[in-house]
């Protein structure tokens, strides 16, 4: 029997948001958190948009962790990674603020604990673009849990990110999956369901908060309800 696999998007799909409400909250909590280190908020914004446009454009020679804190050295110095530890602690901790932008459902835990129940495994494919306890942290918001999957994608193992198609060949590589074998389900166009087309897998997009044009693709897509709907005739 054909083994399945179910690879869920976080943020706009297991996890709505808003996103613009989002990235004010995270960078104003983590402004907060760096300013007594001495890091100017503008200078520090400006950095993280560099550091994970670094990210996306991975050569896969480094993970993006790698690639993110080479990139922020590069404009405060080689201090940044004495402090990185206090970015750590951050997205354990601070970084929970940001939860006010993003109203959970329960259709996270209800279509989740169906695709355990209709595939062999259950991945979370979120750009690795956040360090894993970030991740961590933006599940729980969702009422998730780490238990949950059983393999979260984040920048310290990831080399590759999305909209890259090489991101879900390197995470089917580490899963021993072949793309018949995967179904994606994202609200992205171009990161979840044209990318990963492109690799052969089939996909559902999410439309509740749907992030770019959806007629420039050819996928099964409705909202999250249909979604759920949709895994259970899978």
């Amino acid at each position: 029997m054909k083994q399945l696999a179910i690879l869920f998007d976080l943020d706009g799909t297991l996890l709505p948001m808003d996103y613009e409400e989002f990235t004010g909250a995270y960078f104003r909590a983590l402004c907060k958190k760096l300013a007594p280190l001495g890091y100017p908020a503008k200078e520090l914004i400006d950095a993280i948009w560099a550091g994970v446009k670094e990210i996306v454009k991975s050569d896969g020679s480094m993970t993006g962790e790698e690639r993110f804190w080479r990139e922020f050295a590069g404009v405060f110095g080689e201090r940044v990674y004495t402090d990185k530890p206090v970015v750590d602690s951050f997205y354990s901790n601070e970084f929970h603020t940001a939860k006010v932008a993003t109203p959970p459902t329960p259709l996270a835990r209800t279509i989740v604990d169906l695709a355990h129940q209709k595939a062999d495994t259950v991945l979370l494919a979120t750009n690795p673009i956040f360090p894993y306890n970030g991740v961590i942290s933006r599940m729980s918001w969702a009422g998730l849990k780490e238990e949950d999957f059983d393999l979260i994608t984040s920048y310290e193992t990831s080399c590759f990110c999305k909209p890259n198609p090489r991101y879900y060949q390197e995470l089917m590589a580490r899963q021993g999956l072949f793309p018949d074998q995967c179904v994606m389900i994202g609200n992205d166009v171009n990161e979840d369901i044209a990318a990963a087309q492109q690799v052969g897998i089939r996909t559902f997009l999410i439309t509740d908060c749907l992030l770019g044009d959806p007629g420039t693709v050819e996928t099964e897509q409705g909202t999250f309800q249909d979604a759920v709907e949709w895994v259970k005739n899978l």
